[in-house]
């Protein structure tokens, strides 16, 4: 992902999550990956082994597409609060990320 696409897909986290479509934290977003209400998943690159493994895997079991491009200070950055996980709920804001991610 270049830089330019790369500091967009921040800055639209940040908007997303002021307009309440994302859901923070492990716990939390695994429940909504279950109920399927989560469209993308995201997960910090320097989360431990275990957490990544485990959201990959719920991710994948359930069919949401999840990703590990940005840090934890990353994260806690766009979204304000200190989080390794995070998932979006809007399928809009889901949709446009995926583009800006895949170029």
């Amino acid at each position: 992902m270049n830089t330019v696409n790369r500091q967009k897909a921040m800055n639209l986290m940040g908007l997303a999550m002021r307009a309440g479509k994302l859901i923070t934290g492990e716990e939390l977003t695994i429940a909504e990956i279950r109920k399927q209400k989560a469209k993308l998943v995201f997960v910090a690159t320097d989360a431990s082994e275990n957490t990544r493994k485990k959201i990959k895997d719920k991710s994948s079991y359930y069919e949401v597409p999840c990703f590990e491009l940005f840090s934890e200070a990353e994260i806690t950055q766009m979204i304000g609060k200190p989080r390794k996980v995070f998932g979006i709920m809007d399928a809009g804001f889901a949709k446009k990320t995926k583009e800006l991610i895949e170029g």
